[in-house]
């Protein structure tokens, strides 16, 4: 600093390396509270998406947790719960039978019904991922059912068989067994007494993984009895094209004597898996189209005889 005695003005000079020091600190403070600014907001932009996927995965969770119950459950539930004194249903040890193979199916499971039944919407809703195709006798109960129901996929086919005709229609069977009634064989161009062809034709080209047998009715000489639906259950099972080679088939009121008869005579005792009460299991394999015998051990008695040795043991 310089004095000047003549006006008494002082001059005040600053050191350029003050003037330097200055400046360096602002920039210094300028780069920290940029570096912190910069940390804050990444560090909230993370937290912000560390939240809304913790929410999200939460979300996901809950949902697989918790499924919603199929439409076509709920119905079958309250349509039970309202006829549970049904005297006409199937016993429960039957159903869990046939619900417990049904739950082993891998969808989507190709299950064929004949018969429409108390337990329809039942077979319908445990098969929610796969394909329930019915088949009855009656063509306006079953434009009925599926006026009710739009989920239920249901045919009608006219029988032309009789109980009391049962011995006849085996041993044309056996006659044809190299031609028309071949165990493989699409139906659909069959003339043989027992095959039913008449249904849609694309049933026939379907790979049926489980059939069940629980009509039309059988109570009475003139009734059309199940005999056409076992003999088409079992030519079906042994003509898949694809799929798995095995086909689960329950034949239901196992325990009559028509029933018994003519399911040994085309599902074969051979493939019987277990027999209680009212009904039977059987699992057959897809065999070749040169196959010209339903059972192995073909020396089997025949229906009369079988008949007799049901009645005596009755």
């Amino acid at each position: 600093m310089k004095t000047n005695n003549g006006n008494n003005t002082r001059l005040i000079l600053l050191h350029p390396y003050i003037q330097k020091q200055g400046g360096s600190n602002r920039l210094w403070l300028v780069a920290f509270v940029s570096f912190f600014t910069v940390a804050f907001l990444l560090t909230l932009v993370y937290t912000r998406d560390s939240i809304a996927t913790t929410v999200t995965a939460a979300a996901a969770s809950s949902t697989s947790a918790s499924p919603m119950i199929p439409k076509s459950t709920v119905k079958a539930l309250l349509h039970y719960a309202s006829n549970s004194n049904n005297t006409e249903r199937m016993p429960y040890a039957d159903i869990k039978r046939i619900s417990d193979v049904l739950r082993q199916c891998a969808p989507p499971c190709n299950f064929l019904v004949f018969g429409l039944t108390p337990e329809t919407l039942l077979w319908k809703a445990l098969n929610h991922n796969g394909r329930t195709v019915f088949i009855d006798e009656n063509r306006y109960y079953a434009a009925y059912v599926e006026e009710k129901n739009p989920e239920i996929e249901a045919y009608d086919v006219q029988y032309t068989t009789r109980m009391s005709e049962m011995d006849d229609l085996i041993a044309a069977v056996k006659e044809q067994v190299h031609n028309e009634c071949r165990p493989v064989q699409n139906l659909l161009f069959s003339d043989c007494k027992l095959g039913l062809n008449d249904l849609p034709n694309q049933l026939y080209e379907v790979d049926w993984d489980m059939i069940l047998v629980d009509g039309p009715r059988g109570y009475w000489p003139e009734a059309p009895g199940r005999m056409a639906a076992i003999f088409t259950a079992g030519v079906l099972a042994r003509s898949k094209k694809g799929g798995n080679p095995r086909t689960h088939v329950f034949v239901h009121d196992f325990n009559r004597k028509v029933d018994r008869v003519t399911s040994n005579e085309f599902l074969c005792k051979e493939n019987l898996v277990k027999s209680k009460g009212k009904l039977g299991h059987f699992v057959l394999e897809r065999m070749d189209e040169n196959s010209f015998q339903f059972c192995r051990n073909h020396a089997t008695k025949s229906s009369s005889s079988l008949l007799a040795s049901w009645s005596s043991s009755s």
